[in-house]
């Protein structure tokens, strides 16, 4: 007489409603996770930004300007070689590499600036400078609470 086995696999139907359950799990949870992400990297630029804005602070300190527009935030790793000229210099720079903002841009500096002494900002998001999402030194505040 043959033994009759038992499947043992999972049906189609068991299938779906697991994969149903992941989905709605998803669905609740994704929105959580990508919105924590904006957030992360808008504090990022906020805390790059405040970081960048010691360190020109540091340079003024010493040479009693800021960097130019034209020396850019540049002038904080290597010393400029068009005026003004800093006269104390570190060897090793004010900081030894420029960040890039979250969404790997380049931070631009405006100095004079148009709202402050100097301004300091990233495009934000949208990658285009002078919109709402730009993130600069007269607006971190906003991310940094």
């Amino acid at each position: 007489m043959k033994a009759f086995r038992q499947n043992s696999g999972f049906s189609l139907i068991e299938v779906m409603v697991v994969l149903l359950i992941i989905g709605i799990m998803a669905a609740m949870v994704a929105p959580q996770i990508l919105g924590n992400q904006e957030e992360a990297q808008l504090k990022k630029a906020a805390v790059d930004i405040q970081q960048l804005e010691s360190a020109l602070e540091m340079y003024k300190l010493r040479n009693n300007v800021f960097p130019t527009t034209e020396q850019g935030l540049d002038a904080l790793v290597t010393a400029p070689t068009i005026d003004p000229i800093p006269r104390n210099y570190p060897a090793d720079g004010f900081i030894r590499r420029l960040p890039d903002d979250p969404w790997g841009n380049p931070y631009t500096l405006i100095s004079p600036g148009e709202l402050g002494r100097i301004d300091i900002f990233s495009n934000g998001p949208d990658q285009e400078a002078g919109t709402d999402d730009d993130i600069g030194n007269w607006n971190i505040n906003e991310y940094l609470n």
